[in-house]
C-alpha cells in the first residue's frame, strides 16, 4: 500500500504587497507576536486584525494591537464558550471593546458542530443565542463591526441577525456556507470574509461566492493557525501564508492581486477603521 505524500513545507507567495489579514489568532501561535508580524510584513501583509475567542485571548488581542501600529483587535467570547459570559466577563469585554484599537466585536455567533461532537464542553444553542444577541447589542452600542462565527447554523444565524440591533457592519468570518446563503447575506449588506478553505478543490461554491461579492462586501483572512490554504492544507497556518488565498480570490474575480488589494483595502478601512 502506498503512503500519502507529505504536504510541502508552507512558504509565502513571493512578490505580493499591500495585503491584509482580516481575522487571525496571533495568541494561538507558539511564536512571538513580533516574529509573526515580521514574517507577515516580509510576505506583503501590511495590516491584520487579531481576534479573541474568550476573555483571556481578547485581553491578549487588545494588548497586541496596542503594541503594533498595523495590528487591531476584535474581542468577544466564542460561541462554544458562551457559558463563560458572566456578568463580570461582560463588563470587562465592554471595556475592551471601547478601546480605539478594538475594531470589532467577535468572534461571536453559533456553532452546532461542537454541540453535536462535544456537547459536554460546548454551550447549548440557547446559551449561544443569548450570547450572540448580547454581543450584537454591544457592537451596536459601541458602533463597531460584528464579527460572526457560523458553523453548521446558517438558518439560525440569519434568523437571529435579522432582528438584532444594527451595527455598522456585519462580517461573516471564514465564510463557508452555500451560495444561497451568500446571496442572502450580500442582499442584507453583510461582508463575506474568505479564509484558506476557499482554495480547497471541492469548494467551488465558495469560489463562486467570492466572485459574486460586490466591492465593499469582501474581505480575506487566514483564521490562522487554522484553515491553511492549498497546497499546504493540513499544516499550521499563519498570516504570512495569506497570499495563496488572495491569489485564489483574485483569479476567480478575474483581476490581479494588486487590483484586488486596492479594492479590498478600501473595504478594510470602511469595515474596521470607519474611513
Amino acid at each position: 500500500m502506498s503512503k500519502k505524500k507529505p504536504r510541502p513545507t508552507p512558504v509565502p507567495v513571493p512578490g505580493l504587497t499591500g495585503l491584509f489579514d482580516a481575522h487571525t489568532h496571533l495568541y494561538s501561535h507558539k511564536d512571538a507576536d513580533a516574529d509573526l508580524v515580521a514574517r507577515a510584513a516580509s510576505a506583503g501583509v501590511a495590516r491584520m486584525v487579531t481576534v479573541g475567542d474568550d476573555l483571556a485571548e481578547s485581553r491578549e488581542a487588545l494588548a497586541t494591537a496596542q503594541s503594533f501600529d498595523n495590528v487591531w483587535a476584535a474581542c468577544a467570547v466564542h460561541p462554544v464558550r458562551a457559558a463563560e459570559l458572566s456578568d463580570a466577563a461582560r463588563s470587562e469585554l465592554a471595556a475592551l471593546v471601547a478601546d480605539p484599537k478594538c475594531v470589532a466585536v467577535g468572534e461571536t455567533g453559533l456553532d452546532k458542530y461542537w454541540i453535536e461532537h462535544a456537547p459536554e464542553t460546548t454551550a447549548s444553542l440557547e446559551v449561544q443565542e443569548e450570547a450572540l444577541r448580547w454581543h450584537a447589542q454591544l457592537a451596536a452600542d459601541a458602533g463597531k463591526t460584528l464579527m460572526i462565527h457560523n458553523r453548521e447554523a446558517d438558518a439560525d444565524v440569519m434568523r437571529i441577525l435579522d432582528d438584532c440591533p444594527s451595527s455598522p457592519h456585519v462580517m461573516l468570518h471564514c465564510f463557508s456556507s452555500p451560495l444561497s446563503v451568500a446571496r442572502e447575506a450580500l442582499d442584507r449588506g453583510y461582508v463575506l470574509s474568505f479564509a484558506g478553505n476557499v482554495t480547497f478543490k471541492r469548494n467551488e461554491e465558495l469560489r463562486a461566492a467570492a466572485a459574486l461579492a460586490p466591492a465593499g462586501q469582501l474581505l480575506i483572512e487566514t483564521d490562522a493557525p487554522y484553515m491553511t490554504p492549498e497546497p499546504f492544507r493540513g499544516r499550521r497556518n499563519e498570516p504570512s501564508l495569506i497570499g495563496h488565498t488572495w491569489q485564489c480570490v483574485a483569479d476567480v474575480r478575474g483581476v490581479s492581486v494588486d487590483q484586488l488589494a486596492e479594492e479590498l483595502n478600501a473595504t478594510f478601512d470602511a469595515v474596521f477603521l470607519k474611513r
